[in-house]
Formats: structure tokens, C-alpha cells, sequence
């Protein structure tokens, strides 16, 4: 049996290089402030695959993606382990565009900071009298820049998107940095409406492009995950205040209350957000794992 290692280990994911497709495992682990914590989320990697490949298969109709398969028997024998069941996606191999795509719905987190601070959200001026979690009038579009593991990533204006996009492709950066945005937006609405329907708001999220051999932009890493996202209950939502959340979120709001706490979660934590995990999936599937 041929062995694998990574080619590349991000905060959670691990990725194979499996000669013209590539395979992607979501691992336990999660992360925080660019930080990955000390403690594993048993069956949070399966619960991110899972996810990702139902919002693939739903907006096929917007954006190609880079899915194959997240059926191991479909992957090379390594890959037909316990350990390799269920987290793992193999891919197509793509060029990966170097801006994360950034949409917000819901005035929150580090948005809502801004606003009170001087009435915008990443450079973009906003309505008066927004109340915290208050859904935008029209949701929108704020990219950053793309972060080594430790450092954070940079909030930038869809002008500095097309700057970075025409360093990096020349003669393509209006025509790239345009498509990213109409993408991101129109997979959101699409996304959030079916979500809301089922009883979650997505408040925000983030998707990351890149392109194919023959030169198409294709969604590709994780989409709408409890990871990517932040998740709300449709029920019991009121604006005005933080909302309770189907994401880490809960586990970045423990860290904050306990600074001391050296990145290491009590395991009462620990199984909290798993449920959250696991409840958010089914809510939005209609199926358990």
C-alpha cells in the first residue's frame, strides 16, 4: 500500500497530493485568533466535509466546483481508513486565487466594531441607526488578503482586490476581482434563503476561488461550514444584541472570558460545540451523521 503525507497542513486541514486530484482532510482540530487550541472536536472534520459537499452539490447551478468524491472507495487504499472516513474530499487540483471572499449579511464581530466606531465596515459607509446582528439592507462585500498559519489575514477594498488580483494574473485583476464578488454574493443569497427557510441565519461567511486547467474561476476549499460561517437560530433571533451561534463562535466567546486559559478548552466546552456542530448539519441537511 503506497503511504501519504500531507504536501500541506493548514489550522485544520490536511492536504494529499494524489497525483492529478488532490484529497483533503478535514481534521479535529480547531482553531481560534489564528491560533489552533490544544484540544481536538471529535467528529468536527466529518461534520466540515459533510457540510461542504451538501452547499457543493446546491450551488452547482452558480459556480462549478472542485469536488470528486468523499467517498474513500473512490480514493487510493490508503485513504480507506477509519481515520480517513467521512472527513475527506478528493478535489480537483486548482490554482488558488489569492483573496478570501468575504460576504456579510448581518452587521456583527468585527464589523459591528467598526461601525461604531466611524459608521462603515471595511472602508464601506453603511445606513444610521444599525443595532448590532440587525440584517443589512443588501448584504456585502468585504475580501481580505490571505494569512500564513499565526498571522492575521487584512480586510481590504475591492479596489486593493483588484490590485492584488493584477499582481498576481496581469491583464486579469478588474475581470477576476468582479467575478469573485458577483460569485460570492450570488452563492450567499442563494445559500442564506435556503438556510433561513430551515430555521438558520447565516450571518456572514467566506468562500475562496480558484482556476481549473482550462482558466474558469471554481469554488474550492470548505463552503458554508460552521467554521467559515457564522451560524444564528432562526428562533429567538432579535437585533440588538450578540446572538447565540451554531459556530466557534461559542468557543472564541469561552477564550475571551477566560484569557488565562492558555488555548486549552474544559471538555464541557468541548462537547458544547460539537453539538452545535452536529445540530447546525442536521437543521440544514434534513439528515443525521
Amino acid at each position: 500500500m503506497k503511504e501519504f503525507t500531507p504536501i500541506k497542513e493548514g489550522k485544520v486541514r490536511e492536504i494529499y497530493d494524489n497525483g492529478d486530484s488532490l484529497i483533503m482532510v478535514a481534521t479535529d482540530r480547531i482553531s481560534a485568533f489564528d491560533v489552533i487550541l490544544k484540544n481536538k472536536i471529535e467528529k468536527k472534520g466529518t461534520v466540515l466535509t459533510q457540510m461542504s459537499k451538501f452547499w457543493f452539490d446546491y450551488t452547482r447551478d452558480i459556480v462549478p466546483n472542485h469536488m470528486i468524491s468523499v467517498d474513500v472507495n473512490d480514493m487510493p487504499e490508503f485513504f480507506r481508513q477509519e481515520r480517513f472516513d467521512g472527513n475527506s474530499m478528493m478535489c480537483r487540483k486548482l490554482e488558488m486565487l489569492p483573496i478570501e471572499c468575504i460576504v456579510r449579511g448581518y452587521i456583527t464581530g468585527s464589523g459591528w466594531a467598526s461601525y461604531q466606531k466611524d459608521g462603515t465596515v471595511c472602508g464601506i459607509r453603511l445606513p444610521e441607526g444599525l443595532e448590532e446582528s440587525q440584517q443589512l439592507p443588501e448584504p456585502i462585500y468585504t475580501p481580505s488578503t490571505k494569512a500564513e498559519i499565526g498571522d492575521h489575514d487584512e480586510n481590504i477594498s475591492y479596489e486593493r482586490s483588484i490590485e492584488v488580483l493584477e499582481k498576481a494574473f496581469p491583464g486579469k485583476g478588474e475581470e477576476y476581482a468582479a467575478a469573485l464578488r458577483d460569485m460570492t454574493i450570488a452563492i450567499y443569497r442563494k445559500c442564506a434563503d435556503y438556510a433561513r427557510s430551515r430555521g438558520i441565519i447565516i450571518a456572514d461567511t467566506k468562500f475562496e476561488f480558484g482556476l481549473d486547467e482550462d482558466g474558469r474561476i471554481v469554488l474550492g476549499d470548505e463552503v458554508l461550514t460552521p467554521d467559515s460561517s457564522r451560524f444564528w437560530p432562526l428562533e429567538g433571533y432579535e437585533p440588538g444584541k450578540s446572538q447565540p451561534s451554531y459556530d466557534k463562535q461559542f468557543v472564541r466567546d469561552w477564550l475571551k472570558a477566560n484569557p488565562d486559559s492558555d488555548y486549552l478548552l474544559p471538555q464541557e466546552i468541548i462537547d458544547k460545540t460539537i453539538a452545535k456542530y452536529m445540530e447546525a448539519y442536521e437543521l440544514l441537511t434534513g439528515e443525521s451523521l
